[in-house]
């Protein structure tokens, strides 16, 4: 690298590909060529950068200037302006929303102040397709120190000192993990990475894939050796073509460069990894669901114990971690694990990796310390609510967690205040809700995911949350009584406290928090027959005000059913019988003369 004067570095992640990165890539190709500056200049596709609301992103080295929302037709200003004649093109540079100034340096921008980068460290530095750059920020150094040191044991401590808990929701130690799974004997144990990450919104490990798949090669060896096993297992979907893709040319290299195969760094240690691929069940995150899944067997979780550690895939002694928690593995062992532990909250020690979505300003891929408040993550991190609307709601944990309000603003995000809230830390979706959404509706979507990825093995999954929707659906079309909500709640406790696996005891969890939490909502959907945010259509009314209404006819023209009568120049009516509440005439009319009720 140091034989150019300039790297272009542009983000490869799935999100920005759809906007168009790949021609980004081909331009600036294309333009080095022409313009004779193959010597001088580098192009690097990257992992994802983050910030995806401002994809797709170019940033330049050596002054680390961070262009975004850069379209294909921009590179040739690029090219001119800033390698040949040293000026930034400023329209390109990030706009403060708040200063209203332009930010060259993505280090004094809020999105990445706060921010601390362990498992995504490489993300959006490194070619993810060459073994080299990731060799040169210090890859497989931890795996080479492992194995020199030739201690599976004090490895382990090494990781059981840190405070590592798992990343995939569940939050368990992963160096106790580790441990009792090296202590059961077997003449083969498996190593197994879940990457079936299936949390609507949630985007934290196929962006770790995709930007930096060396890394859980690394940390997948390193927890073999640890544990015993020769063979490691990527359990991954199949619907996650671009991290599919970089991992075998990830592991193709491995093999090549001696990492993968027989006597690893001249020991008598043999390891290697397969990738196995799912077919988007959601229930197979689970770690017996997943390994039925791995074996050919339908996608089914099994009471535990025996625990994976004891009898997992094919009844042989198994361990499962997920991309994130493999991720700060190699910056452990090379760091220290006081370095990692001095780091978050007492209980839950390092970073998480969180995909902050929804009515934000900032929508992206952020890794904060543990501890760091909702507040920070939401208003400093995330740029506040899209369109200057109020915060009403963020759902922490995906379809298992929970929404949480204002009053929790200021909570430390970590494992166990997350859960003392009503919700949970889960893989790191986290959806930001505006004073425009219904909390009934919110849960009945929850409840429509989990009902459609339910495995169907348990009775208190299979109908119990079916049920629920049942009920959530008669409210939302203004059916709903008092009794029903006494039900909600009832029937949402038994299924918590019955069903078989994680997604069953954790699938009420949103119709539980948003009834502690927005009473007066379902309230006003079963007394008042009205939605007070005005989005479960059942319960919308288009009014015209005969006092706005000109008689313009432009709300007739496009009403579909007719239900809008009324002579030109003269106010007009809606037959509320006819309307289907389409929302036609609202988005038409020019005098805001149509309300919703």
């Amino acid at each position: 690298m140091a034989n150019y004067k300039y790297h272009i570095l542009i983000c490869g992640g799935t999100g920005c590909h759809a906007s168009q990165s790949a021609q980004i890539k081909i331009n600036f190709e294309q333009l080095i060529v022409e313009k004779n500056l193959t010597d001088d200049v580098q192009i690097v596709e990257t992992g994802c950068f983050g910030f995806c609301e401002k994809g797709p992103i170019v940033k330049m080295l050596p002054d680390n200037t961070f262009y975004t929302q850069v379209k294909p037709e921009d590179c040739k200003e690029i090219i001119e302006e800033h390698i040949i004649k040293g000026r930034k093109v400023e329209r390109l540079l990030y706009l403060d929303p708040t200063s209203q100034e332009h930010k060259a340096d993505s280090k004094h921008m809020g999105f990445y102040k706060k921010q601390l980068r362990i498992a995504l460290r490489n993300c959006g530095f490194i070619n993810p397709e060459n073994i080299d750059e990731y060799i040169a920020r210090d890859g497989y150094k931890a795996l080479a120190t492992v194995l020199e040191q030739n201690d599976p044991q004090a490895t382990i401590d090494i990781i059981k000192k840190s405070g590592l808990r798992g990343r995939g929701g569940g939050g368990f130690p992963t160096g106790l993990k580790w441990e009792i799974c090296s202590k059961n004997n077997a003449d083969q144990k498996y190593m197994i990475c879940n990457a079936d990450e299936g949390d609507p919104g949630a985007f934290m490990d196929r962006s770790i894939l995709e930007g930096d798949p060396h890394t859980i090669i690394e940390a997948m060896i390193i927890g073999g050796f640890c544990i015993g096993a020769t063979k490691g297992l990527i359990y991954i979907r199949a619907e996650y073509p671009l991290a599919i893709h970089r991992l075998q040319v990830a592991l193709e290299q491995a093999r090549e460069y001696g990492l993968l195969g027989k006597n690893l760094f001249g020991t008598d240690f043999d390891f290697d990894i397969e990738l196995r691929y799912g077919a988007g069940a959601f229930v197979c995150g689970e770690e017996t669901a997943l390994i039925h899944s791995m074996e050919g067997l339908r996608g089914e979780p099994t009471f535990k114990p025996p625990f994976p550690a004891q009898e997992g895939y094919l009844k042989k002694p198994s361990n499962v971690n997920n991309v994130e928690t493999f991720a700060n593995i190699p910056v452990i062992i090379n760091k220290g694990w006081e370095w990692f532990s001095s780091i978050g909250t007492e209980k839950s020690k390092g970073t998480k990796v969180f995909a902050l979505a929804g009515q934000i300003n900032n929508v992206g891929l952020i890794e904060v310390p543990m501890g760091i408040t909702l507040r920070e993550v939401i208003y400093e991190i995330g740029g506040g609510i899209k369109g200057g609307k109020k915060f009403k709601a963020v759902q922490t944990g995906g379809p298992s967690g929970g929404c949480l309000t204002e009053k929790f603003l200021d909570t430390p995000i970590d494992y166990d205040n997350l859960i003392a809230a009503g919700s949970m830390m889960g893989s790191g979706g986290m959806i930001v809700m505006d004073e425009t959404s219904c909390m009934v509706s919110v849960a009945k979507f929850y409840l429509e995911f989990t009902v459609e990825e339910s495995c169907g093995k348990c009775s208190p999954c299979r109908i119990g949350n079916k049920r629920l929707h049942e009920i959530l659906e008669k409210i939302t079309q203004g059916k709903g009584t008092m009794e029903d909500l006494d039900s909600l709640r009832n029937l949402a406790q038994v299924i918590k406290d019955t069903a078989l696996c994680g997604l069953g005891q954790t699938s009420p969890n949103p119709v539980l928090s948003t009834i502690d939490n927005f009473w007066d909502e379902y309230v006003a959907h079963v007394v008042d027959k009205k939605c007070p945010a005005g989005q479960c259509k059942a319960l919308k009314k288009y009014i015209i005000d005969p006092e706005k209404c000109i008689g313009c006819t432009a709300c007739a023209r496009v009403c579909p059913t007719n239900a809008i009568t009324g002579t030109v120049k003269m106010p007009h009516e809606i037959n509320q019988e006819l309307c289907i509440k389409c929302g036609s005439c609202y988005e038409k009319c020019k005098f805001n003369a149509i309300s919703i009720k």
